[in-house]
């Protein structure tokens, strides 16, 4: 295919800006936006091109050296450098430029393809130029230098070691290393192999308390779409707790060996990655290993003025500490309180069918509603039915059993009215049509607004798990569980029916 023709589909618009000497242009639509130099912390064994990572409003920023990336000779940052963030599919790169240009428009016949021989990036960096009378702007294809920086990586192409700490030696890179993730609880200075930790995000601003847990256990947050307990390292270690602040974050561990049991460690702030000479990490004696046994190990750090005390996951999980939040998460699931902490987080919404039956209003999912139907002028009734069933209906050839779901819940019973419907459910393999007196309309309601219900019964708690708790309407809607409303013996007696 002819690159010419391919161009035309290129956006108009480019963000312009200079390297070494050379001007650069990236589509406009994949610049997210432009920042100043932010503070950097290195990541060992990281690709050369990477200057280091950011922190960019609670996510992690990889920043890339495009001088290094067109082997040209680094420079210092100067009130002029600009790292330009750039969003490709799954990921947020910054690449670090000399200074910004201008907002260059070109229309598609004056984009040409890459020539063979530049100077500065690689063509296969290149996506086509553009030639104008005042120079000549090299458009960049932002996802050949993310897969660039990558297969450096692969290839091999690293930082050399960085000796850390009291130890010298000729060559710091042959050095055997441990890579740690420090951080700040109370007073003291902790890190945990960086292995062990599956990721770092920040400490919501509610979380979910569970009555009962155990002290160190603050409640349950939602970490894409699961339950995720946490723990407090302060009210491990026996520290006076305190209020969270902005940097407080949470570390997110699992048992060895059990990726699927995740605990949330929460501590006061996450200071760095460290990279250190196995020759600087000196075992302790159990007299010595800290809280409840769990410190395994000192790290001594600038010849020994720093020591940052190295937790050991494993004990974690071993000494049952972990134990009551598994539990917690578990009990969160049980008893529906997913949704609150889901609210908590995520403001989402749930939506209903709500219906009522006689001055109380029910809410079902609107996923579990099939259909919703009129209730004929008669029922036909099926000699040796169970007695549960009402009767049944013609639903376009097939038969349709039919509850009253007033006299299921024990209610005086009402003449048939127009305002009656059928709200048809889908219960173990079976369709089942369920009479309500009237289906008032599909309800949004704010996960923040459902709580779990009182416990008055075992039967009730199954059935009426939630309630939607409306206050500024003074309304409060009963939220059943679908699968709850037949047992499991009624089920069985329709499927053999």
């Amino acid at each position: 295919m002819d690159e010419t023709a391919e161009h035309g589909d290129l956006p108009r618009q480019f963000v312009t800006f200079q390297v070494d000497g050379s001007l650069y242009g990236l589509p406009m639509a994949e610049v997210q936006e432009i920042i100043r130099m932010p503070t950097l912390v290195e990541v060992p064994h990281s690709p050369d091109v990477l200057r280091g990572i950011a922190n960019l409003r609670g996510g992690i920023l990889p920043v890339t050296s495009l001088r290094r990336s067109f082997g040209a000779e680094e420079q210092p940052t100067d009130e002029a450098t600009r790292v330009v963030v750039v969003r490709e599919p799954g990921v947020t790169l910054g690449f670090v430029v000399d200074r910004m240009g201008r907002v260059m428009t070109a229309e598609p016949q004056e984009i040409e393809p890459a020539p063979e021989l530049t100077e500065g990036a690689e063509p296969s960096l290149l996506r086509g130029v553009v030639k104008r009378s005042d120079g000549m702007v090299l458009l960049l294809d932002a996802a050949r230098l993310a897969r660039m920086g990558t297969a450096r990586r692969d290839a091999g192409e690293e930082r050399p070691a960085r000796a850390i700490g009291d130890v010298e030696a000729d060559d710091p890179a042959t050095q055997e290393e441990l890579q740690l993730v420090s951080f700040v609880s109370a007073d003291g200075e902790y890190a945990i192999p960086i292995a062990e930790v599956q990721e770092i995000v920040q400490l919501p601003p509610q979380v979910v308390r569970v009555p009962g847990a155990a002290v160190h256990v603050l409640g349950l947050m939602t970490l894409r779409e699961r339950l995720l307990p946490l723990v407090s390292l302060r009210m491990l270690f026996g520290e006076a707790s305190t209020e969270a602040t902005g940097s407080a974050r949470v570390l997110v561990i699992s048992a060895p060996g059990q990726p699927e049991l995740s605990v949330g460690l929460v501590m006061d702030s996450v200071k760095e990655v460290l990279r250190v000479p196995r020759a600087v990490v000196d075992p302790l004696p159990p007299l010595l290993s800290g809280a409840r046994g769990l410190l395994e190990s000192v790290c001594r750090l600038e010849r020994g003025q720093r020591l940052v005390s190295i937790l050991s996951v494993a004990r974690l999980f071993e000494a049952g500490l972990m134990q009551s939040a598994l539990e917690a998460a578990e009990s969160g699931r049980d008893n529906e309180m997913t949704a609150k902490a889901h609210a908590a987080t995520s403001g989402e919404e749930e939506q209903f069918v709500v219906f009522r039956l006689a001055r109380e209003e029910y809410g079902i999912p609107i996923e579990a509603v099939q259909e919703i139907l009129r209730v004929p002028d008669e029922l036909t009734h099926v000699p040796q039915s169970p007695d549960f069933i009402e009767g049944v209906v013609n639903l376009r050839g097939s038969v349709l059993p039919v509850v009253d779901q007033r006299r299921r819940f024990a209610l005086a019973e009402a003449g048939r009215n127009d305002r009656q419907r059928i709200m048809v459910l889908g219960i173990g393999n079976m369709r089942t049509g369920f009479i309500v007196d009237q289906v008032v309309e599909v309800l949004k309601i704010p996960l923040s607004a459902i709580e779990p219900a009182p416990v008055l019964s075992e039967r009730q708690t199954g059935l009426v798990p939630r309630v939607a708790n409306l206050a500024a309407a003074r309304r409060m809607v009963l939220i059943l569980e679908a699968t709850r409303l037949l047992e499991a013996r009624e089920i069985a007696a329709l499927e053999a029916a």
